[in-house]
């Protein structure tokens, strides 16, 4: 693939992740399927790419006073934590099955979507919806 598809890719990747609604997704489909890279370097660059976006973000939320930063830091050393094993697991796991985990996820993920969108609001929901 050309160096403009990549550029593409990348800047849909930024604009979804940004927005909250799953970029990285879109760079590890680009980078498994177009690109041909392994799954779980593809995996590697998604994370790498999330690091200055979910600073930009958490920059931009600290200024709008949305950040409570009391529930924030055991968040991150928690999953700093989880991040190192789960990084560690995965090397032993290899990309086969990561690929076929990856799937698995989306698919329920997708799944779970669905049967929400489904879902009968109660009307305390209905009433709290913004207008």
């Amino acid at each position: 693939m050309s160096w403009v598809a990549g550029a593409v890719a990348a800047f849909l990747t930024g604009i979804l992740a940004s927005l909250g609604l799953g970029g990285g997704m879109v760079l590890i489909i680009y980078l498994t399927l177009f690109a041909s890279m392994a799954q779980l370097q593809a995996q590697g660059i998604n994370l790498i790419f999330f690091l200055p976006i979910a600073a930009l973000a958490l920059i931009l939320h600290t200024k709008n006073k949305l950040v409570e930063w009391k529930k924030i830091l055991p968040a991150i050393l928690t999953g700093s934590v989880a991040v190192s094993f789960s990084s560690l697991c995965a090397n032993r796991i290899g990309s086969d099955w990561l690929q076929k985990a990856f799937a698995v996820f989306l698919i329920l993920a997708g799944a779970y979507a669905l049967v929400q969108s489904f879902r009968k609001k109660s009307p305390a929901q209905e009433n709290q919806e913004p207008k």
